[in-house]
């Protein structure tokens, strides 16, 4: 993939690619031709890297991308300055934001459908490579209409046969069923990873079918709500006890919130699409059908030589320092490094998870024990001491832990650093910061190549334990909740466990229960990999899970949400160019 990203740097540069009268429109007017490229697998390698490629540029290489996933969320917090308007709520105040994944996404299903036209044409490839070509290029379609859907709502289509001008927004089912054909296809066309001719990097027949598991599965859970009571409950709360003007952290508490149906998903029949999402999960899982799939040891997970494993179904990667098809992942929640030995953050690593979403994980799990900085050294802790030491923090502020830490860390190489306890207090620098994005070629460089996860095969256990639990199948839901947490050393609770964590009252059913165990292990598994909004704005419980924090989070950014932040507001450019969309989003100008 890295190869690929370099040889179309200059592939791309030949592009003209602009928005003429809308962002759903991308021209084509002044590409190379598929002429001047030639029928042969070398071109067609060309078209289906350019839209590879369009995910690192434009759409991670300016910033917008992961911010626009992840910083809406009640357990990632950050600097305010970071998260500006957006990270607080306020979506039309920072609206380039949530435009650069309306423009981003239109913009990838042009190129992917006009790359598809030109490969279609072809005749000198063999069936089985064309076929490949063309279902990468329909599982990106199929993902950018999967992110747009849950962010925006009805959203329209882009074709051929489409007036861009005039071109009205479709129903949230009629969206999905486009996704779900795509990927379909996707999955029929595609390489298993088992196959010689597949490219290690690319999607396959699994990436297409885990998709396809986690669409159908954010369909019914945002159609659940329809009929009797459900309920779901989430470990949440204020961050801080205040009394006077001295802080301490409140321990998260149990919530129960009803589930409710999402806008939009009324018509969607809940129990079908979840059938649909525990076969086509159940395909990449326990079959050989579509490859062989494996999870990764911890130990290795995120490591560089681990990155094209098959733990990994679809990642954005990038080339490392690279000046153009760069993402500011590695910066934003690791830091650069001084030098690639001594770990000094001289700037960045400022995104990390609330002392909430900490208090979540047995003491043991690896995914807090190593998965979580627990001394950091950057700009703001490096201040001298009475003795002229320069100092660090320990996260959590805890004397047991930093003993433990001590004696398993390696000291920095300066031997002048003393660390502190530091918290007490709302500060962005007290933060669970994540350690996925550490492992890079060269951590002093601010376009370090750290990839995006967008999905990942452990997620696909976590989905078929929710389809399996929804379909009243507790047992196989409950087994495959504990393959996920087995690989991090997490305690496999029974039943009867899970209930005392997370139903003190004795007031869920069993589904009910396991329900909330699964949403509560995809927070621990999935964080800081722009998963955690998408949750609980597809089981409807967003509003509560934000506002239960009561204002304010650890690092002092506002968790506070209105019914108008369920929806993205659509940009301004689209609703004055595309004549048949007269408004916004409820709640948006």
């Amino acid at each position: 993939m890295k190869k690929n990203i370099l040889y179309f740097a200059f592939f791309s540069s030949l592009l003209l690619l602009s928005s003429c009268n809308s962002w759903i429109d991308e021209t084509t007017e002044g590409q190379i031709t598929e002429q001047s490229l030639g029928d042969n697998d070398e071109a067609a390698q060309a078209w289906v890297t350019g839209v590879y490629s369009k995910w690192v540029y434009d759409m991670f290489c300016w910033g917008y991308f992961p911010k626009v996933m992840e910083l809406d969320a009640d357990y990632i917090s950050g600097p305010s300055w970071l998260f500006k308007a957006f990270g607080a709520g306020n979506f039309e105040g920072e609206s380039e934001v949530c435009d650069a994944l309306w423009k981003g996404c239109y913009g990838l299903i042009e190129r992917a459908s006009y790359a598809e036209k030109q490969i279609a044409a072809m005749t000198s490839l063999s069936a089985a490579a064309k076929n490949n070509y063309i279902g990468e290029l329909m599982f990106h379609k199929g993902m950018a209409y999967f992110l747009m859907v849950r962010a925006y709502g009805s959203i329209p289509l882009a074709g051929d046969n489409i007036d861009k001008t005039n071109n009205p927004r479709v129903s949230v089912s009629r969206v999905y069923q486009e996704i779900f054909s795509l990927l379909e296809g996707a999955a029929e066309k595609l390489y298993k990873n088992t196959d010689p001719a597949y490219k290690i990097g690319h999607v396959s027949a699994g990436s297409a079918a885990g998709l396809l598991a986690k669409a159908y599965a954010t369909a019914a859970s945002s159609a659940l709500g329809q009929g009797a009571d459900t309920y779901v409950n989430v470990r949440t709360g204020r961050p801080y006890n205040v009394n006077g003007t001295i802080y301490s952290y409140a321990k998260p508490t149990i919530h129960k919130f009803k589930v409710q149906t999402v806008s939009g998903y009324e018509d969607i029949d809940a129990n079908a699409c979840y059938q649909k999402a525990a076969e086509w999960a159940d395909k990449v899982l326990n079959t050989t059908e579509l490859g062989n799939y494996e999870m990764s040891d911890y130990a290795h997970l995120w490591k560089i030589a681990n990155r094209y494993s098959s733990e990994f179904l679809f990642c954005v990667y990038t080339p490392n320092a690279d000046t153009k098809y760069k993402t500011s992942i590695h910066t934003n929640y690791e830091g650069v490094f001084t030098d690639a030995t001594c770990e000094y953050i001289a700037d960045g690593g400022w995104i990390g998870c609330t002392y909430n979403w900490y208090q979540l994980f047995d003491d043991d799990d690896l995914r807090i024990t190593d998965g979580v900085k627990h001394r950091i050294r950057n700009e703001g802790h490096a201040k001298p001491d009475e003795s002229g030491m320069q100092g660090g923090l320990y996260y959590p502020a805890n004397d047991i832990y930093k003993k433990k830490v001590e004696n398993k860390e390696p000291p920095f190489d300066q031997p002048n650093v003393k660390y502190w306890s530091f918290g007490g207090s709302p500060s962005d620098q007290f933060l669970a910061f994540t350690t996925k994005y550490m492992d890079v070629t060269d951590p002093t460089t601010g376009n370090a190549d750290s990839p995006w996860p967008f999905l990942r095969l452990a997620d696909i256990y976590l989905i078929y334990a929710e389809a399996k639990n929804e379909l009243g199948d507790a047992s196989t839901a409950l087994a495959n909740l504990q393959k996920v947490q087995k690989r991090s050393n997490a305690k496999q609770r029974s039943i009867t466990e899970l209930q005392a964590l997370l139903d003190t009252n004795n007031e869920l059913t069993e589904k009910e229960l396991m329900r909330s165990a699964i949403l509560e292990e995809r927070a621990k598994e999935m964080a800081c990999e722009g998963d955690r909004r998408w949750d609980i704005i597809r089981w409807g419980i967003y509003l509560n899970a934000m506002n239960a924090i009561e204002g304010n989070d650890d690092a002092g950014v506002s968790k506070s949400r209105l019914s108008r932040n369920l929806l993205f507001p659509l940009p301004a450019q689209e609703i004055n160019t595309n004549k048949a969309i007269n408004e916004n989003n409820p709640g948006w100008k």
